[in-house]
């Protein structure tokens, strides 16, 4: 028997389903949440990628949530891919998950037998992380849509932020680009065996080497790379510290497997949506890098600013991570420039 196309239940694909950028500044106006409330020492006004409380002790409690619609057919593998893109939310603040609870809508019209799938595929990746997959919250609706509500720990000293890059650091980024790409061939029923092996590796791929690099001083700021793209991400960085930045779209790390679909333009809806939301604040002098810079990644890279002094040591520590650019003069209009 065949099984349903779980991916035609939902009209987005993993966090390239995310709010348009600009709808979410809109709705957002007026509901912002800073430290000016007791014990609060992150919250939602600067885009970091968690809530921050101080519980008083030496040690903060960092809280998430993040869920998306498939962006795969097989059930087990959109699990897995959602609880690791959640589980990142804490590790991109230097912070060490400990426990998570499911955020499940599932359709009444979807067997049961692959919900449970989906469930599987959460546990284990929360097994590998070694967070505890506590309980959750499940409805009978519309979309699937899963992910989790994820709890972390971090103290004063290895909290990272999106907004401390300074003049002069590196950039770094953790993973290769491209999953967007791969997601929509894969929708569009266009991609090989070799982008679907891609697509699914990426995807499950734990960005836990987070914690580690929490724990060094130079690096200045972190954050994870999802559905806005390269761009939007960065340039909430930009934002959130005054700086410039510029990239070279020849460092930039690129699943090969995605080089024939960047060659054709074979890019998601939501990357025209993400170049539209920020495309002022670029200065594209590679026309080459669009595709790179604009497609949405579902559990993509971590972003780093590093100290110059310490990219040596954050590279033994994460060989597969890439120097992209640099972090510029602090500028009033932060503006990225793409060679």
């Amino acid at each position: 028997m065949t099984s349903p196309n779980l991916m035609s239940f939902g009209k987005g694909s993993g966090c390239g389903c995310k709010m348009p950028p600009e709808a979410l500044k809109t709705m957002l106006s007026g509901l912002l949440c800073n430290n000016s409330v007791e014990n609060v020492v992150v919250g939602n006004d600067l885009s970091d990628d968690c809530s921050v409380y101080d519980l008083g002790n030496g040690q903060y409690l960092l809280q998430t949530v993040d869920f998306f619609t498939p962006m795969i057919n097989d059930p087990f593998i959109f699990g897995s891919a959602a609880a690791a893109n959640a589980l990142s939310d804490i590790w991109a603040m230097g912070g060490k998950p400990i426990m998570a609870n499911a955020v499940f809508s599932w359709p009444s019209e979807l067997p049961i037998e692959m919900g449970r799938e989906v469930l599987h595929g959460a546990r284990d990746i929360c097994r590998q992380a070694g967070v505890a997959l506590a309980g959750g919250h499940t409805i009978d609706g519309r979309e699937p849509l899963f992910g989790l509500s994820v709890t972390g720990l971090a103290t004063p000293q290895t909290l990272k932020r999106n907004a401390g890059a300074q003049p002069g650091d590196v950039i770094l980024l953790s993973k290769p680009l491209g999953v967007g790409m791969l997601a929509a061939a894969y929708k569009r029923g266009t991609a090989d065996e070799n982008q679907q092996i891609a697509l699914q590796t990426t995807l499950v791929k734990l960005n836990n080497g987070g914690e580690q690099l929490g724990k060094l001083a130079a690096v200045h700021a972190m954050t994870d790379v999802t559905g806005f793209g390269l761009a939007g991400h960065l340039l909430e960085m930009m934002r959130a510290a005054g700086c410039g930045a510029e990239i070279s779209e020849a460092l930039l790390p690129k699943i090969p497997e995605a080089l024939p679909l960047a060659a054709s333009f074979v890019l998601p809806d939501n990357a025209t949506r993400n170049w539209n939301a920020y495309e002022k604040e670029l200065q594209m002098n590679n026309a080459a890098a669009f595709p790179w810079v604009a497609d949405p990644q579902t559990n993509g890279g971590l972003l780093m600013a590093v100290g110059p002094d310490c990219v040596d040591s954050v590279l033994e520590m994460l060989p597969e991570c890439s120097v992209i650019g640099t972090f510029t003069e602090k500028q009033k209009i932060p503006v990225l420039v793409i060679n």
